[in-house]
């Protein structure tokens, strides 16, 4: 069945998502800088208050590129040790100076991060060959890919997310991202035929989720998983 995974910027819209029966809750802190690592209390107060919903957390020291210093490199480890104790799993990226991806220091977060699950972040969308940078993301043992084929939005960049979706073929998980939000989500689901889909379902007016929005969204994702089952079990298939 297809999943909802929610951003989210602070406790309060953590609370709304899970509320709102988010599959899974991305964490981070400072939206206006695409989100960086969180203080790990909100992480403790959050699986406190909501155990049942898998919080993945933002491993990210900055805002900007993703070409880190070996001091910044530092503090990426240092926070997952930190937060691992209550985490669900992690997402980050690491590039070289040309935008491929950094294969040695992905694989230390990942190792660093067992048994945990790592989805590694929007950037590799910077990537230059993404076929390639798909390649050595797997090789990594990261099991999720944050992307919006490329391009700046899901919408924009269909095509690439398909082509993505059917290049896998079951070895790493494609998150949809990138405006990604109700009045789309059954386009670009029919379209990338990818299973999981990544939303802040934000709220204009308040900068937080729309619980309705998120209720919403689930609905359709369920209607589709139900009919998915359904033609699987058809004994005309």
């Amino acid at each position: 069945m297809p999943k909802l995974e929610v951003c989210c910027f602070n406790p309060e819209s953590a609370r709304i998502a899970a509320n709102a029966g988010a599959h899974r809750i991305e964490l981070c802190n400072n939206r206006e800088a695409g989100g960086v690592t969180p203080p790990t209390d909100w992480l403790t107060q959050i699986k406190l208050e909501h155990s049942g919903t898998p919080v993945f957390v933002m491993i990210r020291p900055r805002d900007g590129d993703f070409v880190y210093t070996e001091d910044e490199f530092d503090i990426m480890r240092s926070s997952i040790t930190s937060l691992k104790e209550h985490a669900d799993g992690f997402v980050f990226g690491v590039l070289n100076p040309d935008r491929t991806i950094d294969i040695a220091r992905t694989t230390e977060l990942v190792c660093l991060a067992e048994p945990l699950p790592c989805t590694f972040h929007k950037a590799f969308d910077e990537t230059p060959g993404q076929f390639k940078a798909l390649e050595d993301i797997i090789s990594t043992g990261c099991l999720s890919i944050l992307t919006s084929g490329g391009a700046k939005t899901a919408s924009q960049g269909i095509s690439a997310l398909r082509m993505l979706a059917e290049k896998v073929k079951g070895r790493v998980e494609i998150i949809v991202a990138g405006g990604v939000r109700l009045d789309n989500l059954a386009h670009i689901r029919d379209m990338s035929r990818a299973r999981w889909f990544h939303s802040s379902a934000l709220d204009a007016d308040c900068g937080v989720p729309n619980a309705a929005n998120i209720k919403q969204m689930l609905e359709m994702l369920d209607w589709t998983g139900a009919q998915t089952k359904q033609s699987a079990d058809s004994p005309f298939q």
